[in-house]
């Protein structure tokens, strides 16, 4: 008489975490506090508290040191948090997944935008999903670029829109438009007005600077050594381009501002004049990025080229068929 085992059957069978189980593991790895972890998942702290305990027991390790002060991990936590997170996006890509196979531009899209663009783009992207894709749950996250390259690689995030390239493996660059740099100055400076500027007058300028994981700070620096200057002094540096523009105003030097930029920031103070470059002009390229074989390939691409076209109102040159 043959006899069938299941696997994963019987008393000596292995225990499986929960979902329940590795989400408040993760969230007390992240936060290091039991009250901030069980606000930021919508649990009780006693609730909390026994899902992680009950984890310990499944996995037979101790996860975390209690305190009645703080909370550390264990080098087992520590192992093991990026593996509970990694299956916790794997869940809810297959969720997001779903969503998608129901129906293209419905659920959630977790959108990541860098701080030099989101908000001089994003009322153009925000108008046209409210448009075209009333069904579309868009959430938007504004972060530097290594965090949300970071986070769509993890799974954190679905699409980022912010510029390029990035030249970086499995992820796919939708190119949306080119823009160009613009040179603001305080008032009263000699190149005030002035159209055509040779790009080698930046190898004198006091210029200014975003601070350290901003992509607008490589991109100045670049547009720097392509002018001949190989180092630029950086005694002041801000956090945004608003702080930016009024250290501008306020005599300490000149900086580079993406066009799009331009209206929303010099308009903020009688302070400030501008001067453009000369063809061609120093420029940056604005895209869309996803994961290499998205699920959502399709819908992101059509996004794209609805993007291209909404775009056509603004101070941009949205990038031709040739170049996508």
């Amino acid at each position: 008489m043959a006899v069938v085992r299941q696997r994963g059957r019987g008393p000596a069978a292995k225990r499986q975490p929960t979902l329940a189980q590795l989400r408040a593991f993760a969230a007390v790895a992240e936060h290091l506090h039991f009250r901030d972890a069980a606000a930021a998942i919508g649990m009780s702290q006693p609730a909390l508290s026994g899902a992680l305990s009950a984890l310990e027991g499944v996995l037979g390790v101790r996860l975390v040191e209690r305190s009645t002060r703080k909370v550390l991990l264990t080098p087992a936590g520590e192992r093991l948090a990026a593996r509970a997170r990694t299956v916790l996006a794997a869940v809810d890509q297959l969720v997001e997944d779903a969503d998608t196979v129901r129906g293209p531009f419905t659920g959630a899209l977790r959108l990541g935008v860098i701080p030099t663009v989101a908000p001089y783009l994003l009322p153009t992207v925000l108008r046209l999903v409210q448009e075209r894709y009333p069904s579309l749950d868009l959430q938007v996250y504004e972060e530097q670029t290594p965090s949300l390259v970071e986070g769509l690689s993890a799974g954190r995030l679905d699409l980022l829109l912010l510029a390029v390239p990035l030249g970086v493996p499995g992820l796919v660059e939708l190119p949306l438009f080119d823009e160009d740099f613009v040179l603001v100055a305080p008032l009263g400076h000699e190149l005030g007005g002035r159209e055509g500027i040779p790009r080698e007058i930046l190898r004198d300028l006091e210029l200014l600077l975003l601070g350290e994981g901003h992509c607008l700070r490589d991109q100045a620096l670049e547009v720097c050594r392509e002018a001949g200057r190989d180092d630029v002094p950086v005694t002041t540096t801000a956090a945004s381009l608003s702080t930016l523009v009024q250290l501008v105003a306020g005599g300490i030097g000149a900086t580079l501002l993406p066009r799009t930029a331009v209206a929303v920031e010099t308009g903020r103070s009688s302070q400030l004049v501008t001067g453009t470059f000369a063809e061609p002009a120093p420029s940056r390229r604005i895209a869309l990025v996803a994961r290499e074989g998205s699920g959502r390939a399709e819908e992101f691409a059509q996004l794209a080229g609805e993007l291209r076209d909404a775009v056509r109102g603004l101070p941009v040159r949205p990038c031709s068929p040739e170049q996508v």
